[in-house]
This record gives structure tokens, C-alpha cells and sequence, in this order.
């Protein structure tokens, strides 16, 4: 059996099964420290490492990193899209002494570290889902030794 990577599709579609958790929260619709949340956060990752394991793409680590790299563009989109419904016309403001920046310096700067914080998270989550898919991957290992280097021409059986 060949095994096929996920199509380009597939990625973005196990990508997208995070977003319903992050447009509830930015809405202020679901609450971190509740169960709803935590099944909203553990739901999609591990439909992530399911599919991954059942499908059987040849590097599951890396498919899975992709995966978690487009629900980090995903991430950073929603939250800009969201980002004045979110903060509902309070939107945070930096302290210290870059407090004095014109507030449209401000928010140029914190909503970039937001989305740098996305695609951090969506990469993290990536390679942590693709470790343990891995990890669980029936056939992580060359089912054929490795033949040594010395050990002249193979032979066909």
C-alpha cells in the first residue's frame, strides 16, 4: 500500500477545526477553566492525530507541523478580524515607558505580537500533535533493516 500525503484540503480542513474554539472566545462566548473550553482545545487536536493515524500519510510529524502552521494563520487571522468585538472598544494599551506612543503605534505593536503569538501557538501545537502521531504511528519504523554500507550487492529474493 502506498502511502499518499493529505491533500492541501485536508490540511486546511483539520486546520479549521480549531476555529470555532477561538471565534467563541474572542466573542467572549466560551471561558478558559471550563469543560466546554477544554473540549472545544483537546476535540480538534486530537481529530488532528486520528485522521493523521488513520490516513497514514508518509511523515506524519510533518503533516501535522503543516497542519498546525495553517491553524496558526487561521489563529492570527481571527483574532485581527475579531480584535474590536473582542476588546469592545478597550483594547489593551502598552505600560512603561512606551506608554506616551500614539495609540495607533501601540495597537501596530501589540497586534503584531498577537500575531506572532498565533503562529507560535499553531506551530507548537503542530509539532506537538505530529510527535505524538508519530509516536502512535503503527509503521514509524522502516519495516527493512537498514543494510550496511559494507555489505556489498542485495540480492533478490
Amino acid at each position: 500500500m502506498t502511502q499518499k500525503p493529505l491533500p492541501v484540503l485536508g490540511l486546511i480542513g483539520l486546520a479549521l477545526l480549531g476555529v470555532p474554539r477561538v471565534v467563541l472566545h474572542d466573542l467572549d462566548l466560551l471561558h478558559e477553566g471550563t469543560g466546554v473550553n477544554a473540549a472545544f482545545v483537546v476535540v480538534p487536536l486530537l481529530a488532528w492525530i486520528g485522521i493523521v493515524l488513520w490516513c497514514r500519510p508518509p511523515r506524519p510529524f510533518l503533516t501535522l507541523l503543516a497542519v498546525g502552521a495553517v491553524h496558526g494563520v487561521l489563529l492570527a487571522v481571527t483574532h485581527q478580524l475579531l480584535w474590536n468585538l473582542s476588546f469592545a472598544g478597550s483594547p489593551p494599551q502598552l505600560g512603561g515607558n512606551v506608554a506616551d506612543l500614539a495609540p495607533a503605534v501601540q495597537a501596530v505593536i501589540i497586534r503584531s505580537f498577537a500575531v506572532v503569538s498565533s503562529l507560535v501557538t499553531g506551530i507548537l501545537l503542530g509539532a506537538l500533535t505530529g510527535l505524538a502521531a508519530w509516536a502512535l504511528s503503527p509503521r514509524r519504523r522502516d519495516p527493512q533493516p537498514a543494510r550496511r554500507a559494507d555489505a556489498g550487492p542485495s540480492t533478490p529474493p
